[in-house]
């Protein structure tokens, strides 16, 4: 058995863990129970990807974002690590071998999204899996009372049938308390649970919220005083392009994220923010999961997110490098009066969420008793302007519909590029010599993915396109002529959102929605949005303390950076160091 210390050397090129890292491994190789909360960017991934690689068998890794599946996927290949994902969007048939490969392949890794856990054919395999460990990601999605909850969740205690000895591994940025002890439960931790916390104090981010008539200019000010790469939150798409337009007038190199762009164009700006070719992004909530860029030097709050969670978890990402960086927040009163106006159209009366329930159904003309187990491709935006309906109160219902597991609704839902093969080999060779304009693009298929023959293969257009020689235009009119002569099957990319059904449509009248619930759940979110306003209009707190004690109850000394605690010493802050004002 390869000692921890070795294995994180040989793969990660490290010396030595980050704080907690260590004992959190030693716990999770003693066979216990284990909570991990670690602020992002802590290194949560080494805590299960370490012990691991020690033992045996594969670890199941349980997900609920395919992107940064997909991410940790790639980064374990390209350190030599075998590793499988399974997620919604794929096919019976690549969902079967993904699985035979985690039963009968050398794999180490397998990520499953949590909706994939109470399938047919997931549970078929996984008895037959060698499961050494089960680390739950995002770990705080399984609380009802938190901010994130997802119901797929509440399914992983289940696989504990399966696996009674193999240890739980719990993960999360931010649980409070409350959320902490219904992680635990829900997970039925064992006695010999081991509970690991790393402090919430981080010496050189300095918080700060201000109350603003015009963010725009004070947003142009920070960006002008602090140097180097920065992200601006938004909270909508539109927002997001007309701050970079914005950032673009006014010299900055700026650039816009969203989940409605492509895959391409989101991994395109993702890779020129990475490396530096872009300095400021400004996006939705959709960006940053997972990237681990530890030269972040500023994160401004364009928008007041509607729980100190997110705000924790995003302006976490600010100065992972332990040096100098800066968290700043633009309010103004109008935006905390609407934001108090946000809880009833977060959690609409019970004929609201009846009416939008029918009126999807219909959209997608779905007989009443049918639909379980279908999928439907859903333009919110479309539906809202024929039903003339709310986009927001959509969005609410729908989550509430969600949380109810009567659907399930994904705008990361995508399914990649697949190809197969129509013909056998003797036929193809006969259709290249006769069509030697075809032969690149044939060849390259065959060289590049195996099995193609089999069954449908994941292509990516575009490292295809290199591969053969040609531009990604021309390459995709090839492919869809060859599916149109019968050569191919080819089924291009779709990543439009997503409802799935995980029941059958049943009559508005007889649609049971758990009002109980749904209480609980508002009063959670009052209490969050008042912690969050709160933290808005704090001006003596030390709001390094603030986000502590929301979260374990605990006071942290000042931290002496934060805007709070330069007023109370009532320093003077050098330009270098704090000139926003």
């Amino acid at each position: 058995m390869l000692e921890p210390l070795k294995v994180l050397k040989n793969y990660w090129g490290y010396d030595s863990f980050r704080p907690l890292q260590e004992e959190i491994i030693e716990s999770v190789l003693a066979g216990n129970d284990t909570f991990a909360l670690l602020p992002t960017g802590g290194g949560k991934s080494v805590c299960f990807q370490v012990p691991s690689l020690v033992n045996d068998g594969v670890c199941l890794v349980i997900s609920p974002l395919i992107a940064l599946m997909k991410d940790q996927v790639l980064n374990l290949k390209k350190k030599g690590i075998p590793a499988l994902s399974v997620y919604s969007g794929m096919s019976f048939i690549e969902v079967k071998k993904t699985l035979e490969n985690a039963v009968y392949g050398n794999f180490k890794f397998l990520y499953v999204s949590p909706e994939r856990l109470q399938t047919e054919l997931f549970l078929e395999y996984l008895p037959l899996i060698k499961v050494n460990l089960i680390a739950v990601d995002e770990a705080h999605c399984i609380s009802q009372w938190g901010y994130d909850f997802r119901p797929a969740y509440l399914h992983i205690a289940k696989l504990r049938e399966n696996f009674p000895d193999v240890p739980v591994l719990a993960l999360s940025a931010s649980a409070t308390s409350e959320v902490q002890g219904d992680i635990r439960e829900k997970l039925l931790f064992r006695k010999s649970q081991r509970f690991f916390e790393q402090s919430f104090e981080r010496p050189n981010l300095s918080y700060s919220a201000f109350h603003m008539f015009s963010k725009e200019n004070k947003l142009l000010t920070i960006l002008k005083k602090v140097e180097g790469s920065g992200i601006v939150y938004c909270k909508t798409r539109r927002r997001t392009k007309e701050m970079a337009d914005l950032l673009r007038q006014n010299g900055i190199i700026a650039d816009y994220y969203h989940a409605g762009l492509s895959i391409e164009e989101r991994h395109k700006k993702q890779e020129d923010w990475i490396n530096n070719k872009t300095r400021i992004i400004s996006c939705t909530n959709a960006f940053g999961m997972g990237i681990d860029k530890p030269d972040v030097r500023t994160v401004v709050h364009y928008d007041v997110p509607d729980a100190l969670e997110n705000y924790y978890q995003e302006a976490g990402r600010a100065g992972r490098d332990g040096k100098k960086a800066y968290a700043v927040l633009l309010f103004s009163e109008g935006e905390l009066e609407s934001l108090k106006k946000q809880v009833d159209i977060r959690f609409p009366a019970n004929a609201v969420i009846k009416n939008v329930y029918a009126q999807v159904c219909n959209f997608l003309q779905l007989p009443s008793n049918s639909g379980e187990g279908l999928s439907y491709d859903f333009d919110l935006s479309t539906f809202a302007k024929n039903f003339k309906l709310d986009a927001y109160t959509i969005n609410s219902v729908l989550k509430i519909l969600e949380q109810e597991e009567l659907i399930s609704y994904s705008e990361e839902f995508f399914q990649p590029s697949t190809v197969e093969f129509s013909i056998d080999k003797q036929h193809l060779n006969e259709f290249e010599q006769s069509h030697p304009q075809y032969a690149e693009v044939v060849k390259g298929l065959l060289r590049s993915y195996d099995g193609i023959f089999d069954f449908p293969s994941y292509i990516n257009e575009v490292e295809l396109s290199k591969f053969v020689g040609i531009n990604k235009e021309l390459l995709t009119k090839i492919l869809f002529e060859l599916n149109g002569l019968g050569i191919i099957t080819y089924i291009p990319q779709k990543e439009k959102p997503q409802i799935y059904f995980l029941q059958n449509r049943v009559k508005t009248d007889e649609l049971f929605i758990n009002q109980k619930n749904i209480l609980k759940r508002k009063e959670a979110y009052e209490k969050r949005l008042k912690a969050m306003i709160g933290f808005c209009n704090e001006e003596h707190q030390c709001r390094s303390s603030m986000i502590s004690f929301y979260f374990n109850g605990s006071n942290l000394p000042p931290c002496g950076v934060c805007d709070n605690c330069l007023k109370n010493k009532n320093a003077i802050i050098s330009t270098e160091e704090f000139h926003f004002k």
